[in-house]
């Protein structure tokens, strides 16, 4: 029998907040547990045999909106700059992404004297489409198709082995378009790395003797067997917890391929996108981020796929109509004190920063339902 006042399915960075938030502030004990065998989710990062840290399920880094969430967290870590750049190669030539004013002017080989010129270029290569209801009408509608076709296109059937024109516009949309000379993927100032990796970091933040943490269980396996007084908050696909009554819910992968390399760095910059080569979309050399002192580095390649765990869930309108009937039983089970939080139980992308706001939010929740029972 598995037995505690909160029971939490899950120990990356959504289970391990509220296991810490639960523990310390409600004096409850938790019980955690997690499928594989570490916890941190999709942020867990290790050193490997030559001692790099690398980030095993791809890279992972904080951008704060909100400076509450960074308060919260420097509890358990200390930080060092997340400066965090992309580069695509397109025609064997490195452009910086997302797209900006260099992008433009060593694409098209021109030079704007101010952002108005920049703009005015653009609109000019605007392709107009009756609506914005998809990733492709998207870029077209802002940056033309020889944009869309160099950057766009063929990077997103890569990723999503979907066209984009089946995509949501959300998907192409997450990726800033700048007519300025930032060379940062993300636009917040405040970015970071946990300066001992993010698995110290969650480690950290579950260490105190109110929480249980059982590695290597599943809990579909134990189901029937667990007992809990208070909450069971589950981070899982919610397919799966109601036993795929309305259907799957469609998933993109990822397969990895890492490559230890005897140098100090390899690549100009943390990522390298290939949109139009090869069958991987990136490579990732997370040293560039980590600032590690190491003669060694890696080198890691991402090859999207369907099957495998899920990563990302693939906006369209079939996923979404099949969700938003999981979304109604998961609003009903609120009543059983059952929640659903996170990126795979809300079949929605969320940046980590926005993943650990949520669990927050969630406990403030549960908090005032435990008080309203006093």
């Amino acid at each position: 029998m598995f037995k505690a006042n909160v029971v939490i399915v899950g120990a990356g960075p959504v289970g391990c907040v509220l296991a810490h938030k639960i523990s310390t502030e409600l004096k409850l004990n938790c019980l955690i547990i997690e499928k594989r065998n570490h916890i941190a989710g999709n942020c867990f990062d290790k050193k490997n045999k030559k001692g790099v840290l690398y980030h095993k399920y791809g890279p992972h880094y904080l951008r704060f909106k909100n400076k509450k969430i960074f308060n919260f967290l420097s509890k358990f870590t200390e930080w060092i700059p997340g400066e965090y750049i992309v580069k695509t190669i397109v025609n064997n030539k490195l452009y910086p992404f997302p797209i900006n004013l260099d992008t433009l002017e060593l694409f098209f080989n021109v030079k704007f004297k101010n952002k108005k010129e920049a703009l005015n270029f653009i609109k000019k290569k605007k392709i107009k489409v009756k609506d914005i209801n998809n990733s492709e009408n998207l870029i077209l509608s802002k940056l033309g198709k020889e944009i869309y076709d160099s950057f766009y296109k063929n990077y997103t059937i890569k990723q999503w082995g979907i066209h984009p024109k089946k995509l949501s516009s959300t998907i192409a949309g997450r990726v800033p378009i700048r007519f300025n000379r930032n060379p940062y993927y993300v636009n917040e100032k405040l970015k970071f790395m946990p300066k001992a990796g993010f698995t110290q970091m969650f480690k950290n933040m579950i260490n105190n003797n109110k929480i249980k943490l059982n590695l290597n269980t599943d809990f579909f396996k134990i189901r029937n067997q667990i007992k809990y007084t208070d909450f069971l908050i589950y981070t899982g696909t919610p397919d799966k917890f109601f036993d795929y009554k309305y259907g799957k819910l469609n998933w993109r992968s990822l397969k990895f391929k890492f490559e230890t390399f005897k140098k100090n760095l390899i690549q100009k910059s943390v990522q390298y996108n290939f949109p139009n080569d090869y069958r991987f979309t990136r490579k990732v050399e997370i040293k560039h981020v980590t600032k590690q002192k190491t003669p060694y580095t890696i080198i890691s390649k991402e090859f999207p796929q369907n099957k495998g765990e899920p990563y990302y869930p693939i906006i369209n309108n079939k996923n979404l109509a099949i969700f938003a009937k999981y979304q109604k039983l998961i609003e009903k089970n609120k009543a059983n004190n059952i929640y659903f939080e996170g990126r795979l139980a809300q079949y929605k992308y969320f940046n980590t920063d926005e993943v650990i706001e949520r669990a927050l939010t969630l406990f403030n929740q549960l908090k005032k339902k435990k008080s309203n029972k006093i």
